[in-house]
């Protein structure tokens, strides 16, 4: 987990970063040069898990066609919500969600040992606590290019991000 899980070229965009897939291959954010991403902290046993992962599907499959990526990336760190191995969350997330977005390897969000591309969102966006991610379901909206938007709280439902990213998408 954390640093060893992303690494980051020099430069200042989400698309600079590099990620380890649940497979523990690299996946290269310049992929989604072009597209609006939604970056969320998931994690399976939060009181948040069923509104968010319902909600995140329905606006993948609203705006995916559109330019629509979000990207999930696992979390245990709030109350060992996410206690399962990499496998076993994208089973839950299909199976239960039917998620067809991409889940990403377990990382760390805060501390020492926070995933590179973590330290760089919240170096962009601040939140109510700094830096520091509060909890499951932070999300961060990012632009075409890679720049970071907005910062949503866990309690911001992603249907109420909507008009937000049809704004980046220009629909």
């Amino acid at each position: 987990m954390g640093a060893a899980e992303s690494s980051s070229k020099p430069g200042g965009s989400v698309h600079d970063f590099v990620v380890k897939d649940t497979r523990g291959n690299d996946v290269e954010l310049s992929r989604y040069k072009g597209k609006v991403l939604l970056i969320v902290n998931v994690a399976s046993r939060c009181g948040l898990t069923n509104s968010n992962y319902t909600e995140l599907g329905q606006l993948y499959e609203k705006y995916r066609e559109k330019g629509l990526e979000i990207l999930a990336f696992p979390c245990n760190q709030f109350a060992g919500q996410e206690p399962d191995s990499d496998e076993q969350i994208v089973e839950f997330a299909c199976n239960r969600f039917n998620a067809e977005y991409p889940i990403f390897r377990k990382v760390d969000v805060n501390g020492n040992n926070a995933a590179p591309l973590y330290k760089f969102l919240k170096s962009e966006r601040g939140g109510l606590f700094g830096e520091r991610i509060k909890w499951n379901f932070t999300k961060f909206l990012v632009d075409k290019e890679g720049h970071v938007v907005t910062r949503y709280a866990p309690t911001c439902s992603p249907s109420n991000i909507e008009n937000d990213i049809k704004k980046l998408l220009e629909v």
